[in-house]
């Protein structure tokens, strides 16, 4: 009967599904909205409608096709699903504190875990991305819009229903169903994936694992429509004065992500599908007797090993457009970084193998693969020159967003070099699985991307809300960051040379000194980011209003089209009525 109903609820979404793209299919004009007060300059080509004005309240955020609120959109979601995983990881951290299980079961820190991963990397790091994307790139290009307002608004909806299916075996779980969430990290390795039982009696089957595969396809579902607008803006909706060479360098890194979103997050949608099958249909894709475990890690890192690069190469994009603006000088050999750009892309689909070393395969391949892996630390090595080497003799201004784009940078050459060891055989046959794998990853995850990101809300955050964030609070954010960051991770260095595996709740007690650092430093990461919310929220609410060139751009006439247009929009206020902003009020972070 349970797996009746298992069979007839896959069947029901799979059928769901198909009518929502049948009904997308059936709209003539995806193009038909212009928005009334333009994202860019009237450059592209009208589309000959308009609304005249949005409508009131919620009803605006539900029915917008406005580049920015739906890059709006984006942050608040991206915000709550870091909030998520944050928590969940915090829990994790306290109960690693002590060697034996002090507080929550082992099935509740594996599920925990799982989450954890896979709302940073999916739900957390594409979204925020794509919030920056979604309200600039289209001001910085001299666009009215993106390309397919009405698919940027759709991809955008398809992630609230992802983020509840990968999340939903934990409400479930604790109002008393036989669910439980899934526990198999976020790469989901077969055959611990495949299996259809509760962990608590494998009788009874779970459709937690279920929920979150579904969840993650409609995730790379909307990743994948993003990346298709994302392409067709920049290639055909470019102002006349904004040519290739013109292009801004973060532009250029959104181009390269999304085309290697193209093609990495299709081929793991055909392996969640076929895990999928596997689980419910009887089918032996990934089975012993078929395709055998090792055809998962083949597909999944495939695109999991591109999917670092889709999440750090924007973030390189914000770092080499902000840091020039805080050092007084150009961005030092554009070009270079251009090129090193396309590089990683285009060598980020050779690498996959890397995380394989220990499974036993062919000593040939592993070769050709611990090379390309190591020669793609080179055009990584190119960008870290270039942002030192704009710096150096510049006019450095300490602000909150050059403060966390330095931050980027330090932290990014310690996850680049450990993960340079990682690419040699031997000494990734003894380090793989351990606590340094896991500190080398969240070195460029959290020490590197989340900080990147902060950098952009903070350089933006006058565009976006009109108003002045608090210079103390923003300078005690990245300072707590960046300590929990180096304490959390360095002691998971030092653990994984000391042999302790990765994914485990309890441990002997030998590790336990650097658990205990590693979880007093992820609490005062957490610390860190309770205070950036409250920044944001309160200087959202109750902040200055911001001049027009709130960091003084326009001395070392280093304005970019995203300023002239909110000077422009400053004006237009002023012309309707608007009331001037008080210069002297405000925090300009100087």
């Amino acid at each position: 009967m349970a797996a009746t109903g298992q069979i007839a609820l896959t069947v029901v979404m799979g059928v769901f599904l198909l009518a929502v793209a049948t009904f997308l299919a059936r709209i003539e004009d995806w193009r038909s909205y212009t928005p009334l007060t333009g994202g860019g300059y009237g450059y592209a080509e009208p589309t000959g409608q308009a609304h005249e004005e949005k409508p009131a309240g919620i009803i605006r955020w539900l029915t917008t096709v406005d580049h920015k609120d739906i890059g709006l959109l984006y942050g608040t979601y991206g915000i709550i699903a870091f909030a998520w995983g944050g928590i969940a990881v915090l829990l994790m951290r306290a109960e690693l504190a002590g060697a034996e299980l002090d507080f929550m079961s082992g099935n509740l820190y594996n599920g925990l875990l799982t989450t954890h991963g896979i709302t940073m990397l999916f739900l957390f790091g594409t979204p925020i991305i794509a919030a920056f994307a979604n309200y600039f790139i289209p001001l910085l290009i001299g666009a009215d819009d993106m390309a397919f307002p009405r698919i940027n608004a759709i991809a955008f909806w398809l992630l609230p229903p992802a983020a509840m299916l990968i999340w939903l075996g934990f409400p479930l779980a604790m109002l008393g169903f036989n669910v439980e969430p899934a526990q198999s990290s976020w790469t989901m390795y077969t055959p611990i994936s495949a299996e259809r039982g509760l962990s608590s009696n494998p009788e009874i089957l779970n459709p937690g694992m279920d929920f979150m595969l579904l969840g993650l396809h409609l995730s790379g579902v909307s990743a994948t429509m993003g990346a298709i607008n994302f392409i067709a803006t920049i290639f055909t909706e470019r102002g006349d004065d904004v040519g290739w060479p013109d292009l801004d360098i973060f532009s250029w890194t959104m181009l390269t992500q999304s085309g290697l979103i193209l093609f990495a997050f299709p081929l793991l949608g055909s392996a969640l599908l076929m895990l999928l099958f596997d689980r419910n249909f009887g089918t032996t894709f990934f089975a012993a007797e078929g395709g055998g475990p090792l055809l998962w890690q083949h597909l999944f890192w495939f695109f999991g090993h591109p999917e670092v690069y889709i999440l750090v190469l924007p973030p390189m994009g914000l770092v080499s457009l902000i840091l020039p603006r805080f050092s007084g000088r150009k961005l030092f050999g554009f070009k270079f970084i251009v090129y090193s750009t396309l590089a990683i892309g285009v060598l980020s689909f050779g690498v996959w193998a890397h995380h394989m070393f220990a499974t036993g395969i062919d000593p040939r391949l592993r070769a050709s693969f611990m090379a390309v892996s190591m020669a793609i630390a080179i055009p990584s090595a190119v960008k870290v020159f270039n942002w030192i080497t704009t710096m150096w003799n510049g006019r450095l201004r300490m602000t909150a967003p050059m403060l966390f784009c330095i931050g980027f940078v330090s932290n990014f050459i310690i996850g680049g070099v450990t993960g340079v060891f990682l690419a040699a055989i031997p000494v990734d046959l003894v380090l793989h699985d351990t606590y340094y794998v896991v500190g080398h990853f969240h070195y460029i995850v959290m020490g590197a991307i989340a900080v990147a990101g902060f950098a952009g809300i903070y350089y933006w955050f006058p565009i976006y809300t009109g108003r002045m964030y608090q210079k103390t609070l923003a300078h005690m954010h990245f300072w707590l960051t960046m300590i929990g960051t180096n304490v959390t991770f360095f002691a998971m260095l030092f653990l994984g040379y000391g042999g302790m595996p990765r994914r485990y709740a309890t441990y002997l007690p030998q590790f336990a000194t650097w658990h205990q650092v590693a979880t007093a430093g992820a609490f005062i990461m957490g610390i860190g980011q309770l205070i950036f919310v409250w920044n944001i929220v309160q200087s959202w609410l109750e902040g200055p209003h911001a001049p027009a060139d709130p960091w003084k751009l326009g001395e070392d006439n280093m304005l970019s089209k995203e300023w002239t247009w909110f000077e422009k929009k400053q004006e237009t206020a002023l012309t309707d009525g608007g009331e001037q902003a008080d210069g002297s009020r405000t925090s300009s972070d100087e």
